[in-house]
């Protein structure tokens, strides 16, 4: 699991697989890449947080690399995601989407404990840079082998399939709420 940063959200990703019983290991960043081009990785399973009609995915900030590093060292890349995050009204991700700019306090600054057990928040970049930090990028429906849902796995170019079946179930279908 990567560590995810700057948040660290991949310790709450590990935390779960070990749950699950599945044998995790925390890893930085940017070791993907070097770890599938070793042959040390088999797959990559990614969330998203959103997918367009042609299959471009929104995640978290890196996916986008960990896409390509898994494309040229021929490494599977799945997304799981659950159905409802299908947005049918974006055509094109890529052009479409908008990519949310976080605090860049996230990336210059950090919180710890000083010696009284007390949470400081430090400065951990010189105090002349500011700070870029986006909180997601895009990935190409072609990079990506399968989107893994609730209903199956399929290609991303098997959307329109899957839109359809949507569809049915929207025109044939009544859901009562009480």
């Amino acid at each position: 699991a990567d560590e995810t940063r700057p948040r660290l959200q991949g310790t709450l990703t590990a935390w779960e697989l070990k749950a699950a019983g599945i044998p995790v290991c925390l890893i930085a960043d940017n070791a993907g890449g070097e770890l599938m081009r070793e042959g040390g990785i088999d797959l990559v399973i990614v969330g998203a947080d959103r997918i367009a009609a042609n299959g471009d995915t929104a995640n978290k900030i890196g996916t986008h690399l960990k896409a390509l590093a898994a494309k040229a060292h021929d490494v599977p890349f799945y997304v799981a995601l659950p159905s409802s995050t299908f947005d049918f009204g974006i055509k094109n991700g890529v052009k479409e989407i908008h990519i949310e700019e976080r605090s860049s306090d996230e990336l210059l600054y950090m919180y710890g404990l000083d010696e009284n057990k007390e949470v400081k928040k430090i400065r951990v970049a010189p105090e002349w840079t500011g700070g870029l930090n986006l909180g997601f990028d895009i990935t190409p429906s072609k990079l990506i082998t399968k989107l893994i849902t609730e209903r199956g796995a399929f290609a991303p170019k098997k959307i329109g399939e899957f839109y359809k079946i949507e569809q049915w179930i929207e025109n044939n279908f009544r859901v009562f709420c009480l």
